[in-house]
Parts: structure tokens; sequence; C-alpha cells
């Protein structure tokens, strides 16, 4: 890492923002598990060196400058390599990249069902076909579950997937069906989001 930014709290926050892209303080704090404060002051470092930038308003937020993508890269590079867990991440992303049409297909879905052979919304009125999905995404779950288990194994800043998929799922069991596919920490969101980090902790371009 750099001498000027070596911290684990800071390459959490930048990282983040390299995976989820423009988003708020708020954001970071419940995927990270950082105070609130502790961001806000991180994100004012990283932007006083030019890594961040804050847009203002109400529907602003922070993202990455140029410079704070090429010091991502170059941080997480240098992490992979130190860590000796080039390989053993490379594996488990091929095991991710079977998982990941069904995650999609899951979405898809949730999110819309057939209703006299006509593809419609998903409205949610009928219950079984949501507890027929629901059912679905606890068995992906568990599989995913090991996706996670593997990657924490070999890079300890992977922990935190797992903790947000079970949330997400859980909170959706529970009622608050958002968090499957709509919601910010949605099971959909933050499996894009590892999906992006994968990409990047290992160099690979997104092609779709």
């Amino acid at each position: 890492m750099s001498e000027q930014f070596p911290d684990r709290t800071t390459l959490s926050v930048l990282h983040f923002l390299r995976c989820a892209g423009f988003t708020i303080p708020l954001r970071i704090t419940q995927a990270t598990g950082l105070t609130e404060s502790t961001v806000e002051s991180t994100l004012i470092d990283l932007g006083v060196a030019g890594f961040v930038t804050k847009t203002p308003g109400e529907f602003g937020g922070w993202g990455l400058t140029p410079a704070g993508t090429a010091e991502d890269a170059r941080l997480i590079a240098d992490e992979l390599d130190r860590a000796g867990a080039r390989e053993a991440v490379t594996a488990t992303f091929a095991a991710f990249m079977v998982l990941n049409p069904e995650a999609l297909d899951l979405c898809s879905a949730w999110q819309m069902r057939s209703v006299d052979g006509t593809m419609l919304p998903n409205d949610h009125s009928a219950a079984d076909y949501d507890a027929r999905v629901m059912g679905l995404f606890a068995d992906f779950h568990e599989r995913a579950a090991t996706v996670c288990a593997e990657l924490s194994a070999a890079l300890p800043r992977f922990d935190h997937y797992h903790r947000r998929l079970t949330d997400a799922l859980d909170r959706a069991k529970g009622g608050d069906i958002d968090y499957v596919t709509d919601n910010t920490n949605s099971y959909h969101t933050v499996w894009f989001q590892l999906h992006e980090d994968l990409l990047v902790t290992l160099g690979i371009p997104r092609t779709h």
C-alpha cells in the first residue's frame, strides 16, 4: 500500500466506492461496518488527496476520480500479491460464475411472473409464487455462502459480503420484499457488487 494511505479503513472506503459507484456515506457505513464519522473523515482525506469527489445537493454523493480508481487498482493488486491469494481468488471467481446465471434468473423470477402465458411484472399478489421463489433463494444462498467463505479465507476484506447477503435475505423473508432486488442493500445489489469486486480484484474487464 502507499505510504500516504496504508490503513485498512481507507482502503475499505476507497474500494467500496470502486465496486458500488457513486453513493452516500450511509451506504458505505452499512457495507463496511465503519462508523459514519469515520467514513466522513476518510472521505474528506481522500478528497484532499484527489482520489474522490463530492457532488453537492439533495441527490449528491461521493465517487472516485480517475486518480482514485487508479490508486484502488494499485492497492488491491498489491494486497492480492502480498497475500499470495491470486490463485485462490481466481478459483473462487470461477465458482462464483457458475452461480451467477442462477442468481440473475432468480432475480428475474422475482421481478416477473407468467400470468395466463404472458410475462408480467410481479405485483407480489400471488403469495404461493413468491414463497416458491424465496425458497429457491434460500437454497441458492447456502451455495453462495460457500463461495463467500472461500473468498474470506483468501482475503478477509471479502467478509462483509456474506453478512450483507444474509441480512438482505433475512429481511426479505421477514416481509421487507424490497430487499430481494429493489433496495440499495438488496440481495441483487450486494451480489452485483461482489461480482464487480471480483472483477476489479483480478483485473478482469466487465464485458456486460
